[in-house]
């Protein structure tokens, strides 16, 4: 099975990576990003979207976000102007559901068949292979590809029809940014009162309150480390696509909204690249302290 990956970033670099120890043969290509790396490793650089498609079988697509994607797909020297037939695309970048859709429909067209599957676990879990990956999409499509995102993903599960992996994703962003809201206004209040910040994340990450979220970021806090692992302005995106969507279906996400304006105040402060637990700085600021070991 020849691979082609496109989208060589913070995400995709390390997923490509895997798969090239995995065994599999890859052709890549990033707009912006160099390949020596990989190239080093054994894959082939393509000079456009179009020639890695027409070198491939299973085209994994990782970009920021539904434009990036709809270009690379259906845009002048795209996927689609190369893919054959019966050729499967892996779209694990995170976009809006309505646009997955979209490109489905456009791949159908060409007799290429189109799962979306959205991950989670940000760049650590990209570099060690662990990724949550959500599936949405053909059924004999997704057990065609399964061994590949068994090689990026400790989790691999189908959710339903194409878009089903994006709307799983915007509920996995819902929960991830409001349990780092919540970490951080705790944990701002607990420095304020006087309490070693460490003894407390030691005292109840045990507890009913503990989470992955919890144990990921609060040592980055703790640190002052916000080198981005997930940034913030892509949070944004994500939490965007939620919204809308949300309002698209007549449902009230009052929580969402206000986190969202948490991150947008943080953009507003230039933190936008910073790693989506810097949302402390929020708090920190309007408390006048800091989460510190």
């Amino acid at each position: 099975m020849k691979i082609g990956f496109i989208g060589l970033g913070i995400m995709g670099r390390p997923m490509a990576k895997n798969l090239i120890k995995a065994g599999y043969t890859l052709t890549v290509y990033d707009k912006f990003a160099p390949t020596d790396d990989l190239v080093a490793l054994g894959a082939t650089a393509a000079p456009s979207n179009k020639a890695v498609a027409a070198q491939s079988d299973v085209i994994v697509t990782m970009l920021p976000n539904s434009p990036h994607v709809k270009d690379a797909v259906m845009g002048a020297d795209g996927v689609l102007d190369g893919a054959k037939p019966g050729t499967i695309l892996v779209d694990m970048s995170s976009i809006a559901p309505a646009a997955s859709q979209e490109i489905c429909a456009a791949c159908q067209a060409k007799g290429v068949v189109m799962i979306d599957a959205p991950v989670s676990g940000g760049e650590p879990k990209a570099i060690d292979g662990t990724l949550a990956i959500m599936v949405g999409g053909d059924a004999a499509a997704f057990e065609t590809v399964k061994p590949l995102l068994d090689k990026m993903g400790a989790s691999v599960v189908r959710v339903g029809d194409i878009g089903a992996g994006n709307v799983t994703k915007l509920a996995n962003q819902i929960v991830v940014a409001l349990n780092i809201a919540a970490v951080s206004e705790a944990f701002v209040l607990a420095t304020k009162a006087g309490v070693n910040p460490e003894a407390v994340f030691n005292a109840i990450k045990g507890g009913l309150a503990g989470s992955t979220v919890m144990n990921a970021k609060v040592p980055m806090m703790l640190d002052g480390n916000f080198k981005p692992g997930f940034r913030i302005e892509l949070h944004i995106k994500d939490l965007q696509n939620a919204l809308d969507t949300a309002h698209a279906l007549n449902v009230a996400t009052p929580l969402t909204a206000n986190v969202m304006e948490t991150l947008q105040a943080l953009k507003c402060d230039d933190m936008g690249a910073c790693d989506h637990s810097a949302i402390v700085r929020f708090y920190e600021k309007l408390a006048k302290v800091e989460v510190r070991k």
